[in-house]
């Protein structure tokens, strides 16, 4: 790794996985620098904020200044109010998690998460805002890849990779070939089913959020819970309710200028989607 500014971004990377603090000697390691380099980079990263040392000698770790930008710029575009409060009446309607994942670059991104069971078992990620949304074995990643043609998938998941870097479960697609046909299956069903895949005992069900306006993809909604109690049976009673908040949160997106500047021109497929319920 070379570079000032990809060596710091680097650092600043690892550190948002590791909230509570890695030694010098480690992110040297982690990120294939000389501790030397890493040090002074992190040295740097202190004087203006973005980072402190734990103890005298100690593990450095991120300050809240970073998350704090963060926050701010969702608070301005306006997602955090336009959205929340239709997540949290469709998860209190589901009695599920409810995730939306919104498009910034070329990449699919968790913003919003309302958790709708109170009690019992329940499925509960928590640290995934923030996070790019990984494609090939997660419902809003299948449901995102089942508005584009076969090409663009096949692109988008040399880009990001079909294996993920944490631990899947036992039904992860293996092989392009399995990504293929569960987009194709997302696309003929109306929306995308991941079972015991993103994360083992797990079920979730997603759909595509389109612009209002011009039809355009501007992110993905979905439901998520114990695989046991998300059966495929329960995601075909959810998917009116789940139909009817992307629609009305691709019709309030107009009111956010993100939304407005992230659009792209709707995508044409050649399938014709079934619209179930």
């Amino acid at each position: 790794m070379s570079g000032v500014m990809e060596r710091t971004l680097a650092i600043l990377e690892l550190l948002g996985e590791h909230p509570e603090g890695m030694q010098v000697s480690l992110i040297a390691s982690e990120l294939d620098m000389p501790a030397s380099a890493a040090h002074r980079l992190l040295k740097e990263l202190s004087q203006f904020g973005y980072v402190r040392q734990l103890r005298n000698q100690g593990d450095y770790a991120l300050t809240i200044k970073l998350a704090g930008i963060g926050l701010a710029f969702l608070a301005r575009t306006g997602v955090p109010d336009i959205t929340q409060p239709i997540l949290e009446r469709l998860a209190a309607d589901t009695r599920e998690l409810v995730r939306l994942s919104v498009i910034d670059g070329e990449d699919l991104v968790w913003v919003g998460v309302a958790q709708g069971a109170v009690a019992g078992l329940r499925y509960d990620p928590g640290r995934e805002q923030g996070i790019k949304v990984h494609l090939a074995c997660s419902a809003g990643g299948q449901a995102w890849l089942s508005t584009m043609s076969d090409e663009e998938v096949l692109a988008k998941i040399g880009a990001q990779g079909l294996t993920a870097d944490f631990i899947t479960g036992p039904s992860a697609p293996t092989t392009i070939t399995d990504v293929l046909k569960s987009v194709e299956e997302a696309r003929a069903r109306g929306y995308a089913v991941s079972v015991d895949s993103y994360h083992a005992g797990m079920g979730a069900m997603a759909m595509p959020v389109r612009s209002s306006e011009t039809g355009a993809v501007i992110g993905c909604l979905s439901i998520a819970g114990p695989a046991v109690r998300v059966t495929p049976e329960q995601m075909y009673a959810f998917f009116p309710l789940l139909k009817e908040a992307a629609e009305e949160i691709g019709a309030a997106s107009e009111a956010s200028f993100f939304f407005n500047r992230n659009r792209t021109q709707a995508p044409e497929t050649k399938t014709e989607t079934r619209q179930a319920g």
